[in-house]
């Protein structure tokens, strides 16, 4: 069988096969056969049909299509297997069918054109000696007393209070209503649209609420009434209520402070249910998670910048077959957030939404297999590989850890495979490229955009609730 290569766009090679003349008498007769075997005919038994009935009933041109079918099939993965070709997904034919049939005679030799998707040729113009930016996360110094002082609000004691008026700080029982007046002409006032309670418990903290309706507060002492006058924010849930003003009749029923515990060992004690001795031992285990947060956070701000980096660095031409995988694996793990979340996917992804929905994540999909070409191929270069009894442990720690769940551990491997190799990798950037660090907040939203998995599949969640809507 003679087949000649041709390299196409999107990482396809197109492939013209000249199939031998016995080839195609053998597949037409092979098609003749089946068809004497098991056709129904009345007058002729199951398996009997003499072959010119079989003809006369079925038609020459629609046994040498069915014969052609397989024998394109046949030919083209003995093609493939002859050339060393490793295709990805189905082949599409470029001759056209019709013509084939037409042209087809059993004994004689058949040329057709078809085209397969193949793995792409990645180029990375430059993946060392680069040099980039990341935002450097530092732990608020004041975080773990700020911490503390929310926990000595949860664990306070409400005390009456009777003998001042309301501060902030306290937590206030007030009676409310809240009355506006909408823009007709002549319009009397009416409700704020639930804006109205009686004995609504409240802790009194600026911008609670409505903005000025705890300052109005302010001052008060129990068994008081006062009328205050609001403004609702521009960008307030409620459209008719946006940036108007409001008058609020308050009453306070009842006053209260928080006595606060003594930040000592007891309470650390309380507060942890004895895992925490002393409040010296709180307080580290709180620097200690902070700081964790803070490095963790600046070593996924590094690897982002590593990656994008190589993103601009590397040449592919995607072929469609790998394309269309991606957003199936998107649109799919979209499916079963929304069904986590209580939502019928079946009515959801219609046919017309998924079309939308695999439109709108398409940027995204190229990204993401541009990203996992990128960093496959300074593996590959590099001959970095996951090492098998790291490997082991990893796995075995994590279905210890799952234990009692339904897990398909082979998937699990897969997946901890490609974490532990995609660690090594960006290990391997950072050591042969220069990552500056910055101060937080220093670089522009766009350049310090996360590409981990969690963010695509939130975003991808969130196109798919737009498409939806």
């Amino acid at each position: 069988m003679k087949v000649t290569q041709e390299k196409l766009p999107a990482s396809q090679i197109g492939l013209e096969i000249e199939i031998t003349a016995e080839m195609t008498k053998k597949a037409y007769e092979a098609t003749i056969q089946k068809f004497m075997r098991q056709a129904n005919i009345p007058g002729f038994r199951k398996g009997k049909v003499p072959r010119q009935v079989v003809i006369q009933r079925f038609g020459s041109m629609g046994i040498k299509a069915t014969a052609l079918e397989d024998l394109i099939d046949t030919a083209l993965k003995d093609a493939l297997k002859q050339e060393k070709i490793e295709a990805l997904g189905n082949f599409q034919l470029k001759s056209d069918f019709t013509e084939l049939v037409e042209s087809y005679e059993p004994g004689n030799p058949l040329t057709f054109a078809a085209s397969v998707d193949v793995q792409p040729e990645v180029t990375l113009k430059q993946y060392t000696g680069l040099t980039v930016q990341a935002e450097e996360i530092k732990v608020d110094p004041d975080r773990v007393a700020t911490t503390l002082e929310g926990y000595q609000k949860q664990l306070a004691t409400l005390v009456p209070v009777e003998d001042r008026g309301a501060q902030l700080g306290d937590v206030a029982v007030v009676d409310y209503h809240g009355r506006y007046t909408p823009d007709a002409e002549g319009a009397e006032e009416v409700d704020v649209p639930g804006g109205k309670a009686d004995n609504f418990q409240l802790d009194m903290e600026e911008d609670r609420f409505v903005p000025g309706f705890v300052a109005g507060l302010v001052g008060m002492k129990v068994g008081e009434t006062k009328e205050v006058e609001v403004q609702f924010p521009d960008d307030y849930f409620s459209e008719e209520l946006q940036g108007r003003p409001a008058k609020f009749s308050m009453t306070l029923k009842e006053l209260k402070e928080r006595e606060l515990p003594e930040l000592d060992d007891e309470f650390a004690k309380e507060l942890s249910e004895d895992e925490f001795e002393t409040i010296a031992a709180l307080r580290e285990n709180l620097e200690t998670r902070y700081q964790e947060e803070a490095d963790s956070k600046t070593k996924q701000n590094k690897e982002t910048a590593l990656i994008n980096a190589l993103l601009t660095q590397i040449e592919v031409d995607l072929p469609e077959t790998l394309v269309d995988r991606e957003l199936n694996y998107m649109i799919t793990q979209t499916a079963m957030q929304l069904q986590q979340q209580g939502m019928d996917v079946r009515k959801l992804f219609t046919e017309d939404t998924i079309g939308m929905l695999k439109e709108r994540s398409r940027p995204e999909a190229l990204e993401r297999l541009k990203r996992t070409l990128a960093l496959g191929e300074v593996a590959k270069r590099e001959n970095l590989k996951v090492d098998e009894a790291e490997l082991n442990a990893k796995f075995k720690e994590t279905m210890e850890a799952l234990q009692g769940q339904d897990i398909d551990a082979e998937r699990l491997r897969s997946v901890l495979s490609e974490d532990l190799l995609k660690e090594q990798i960006v290990t391997w950037l950072e050591a042969n490229n220069t990552v500056e660090l910055v101060p937080e907040g220093t670089l522009e939203p766009e350049e310090e955009s996360t590409d981990d998995a969690e963010a695509d599949d939130a975003e991808a969640v969130e196109v798919a609730a737009e498409v939806v809507e």
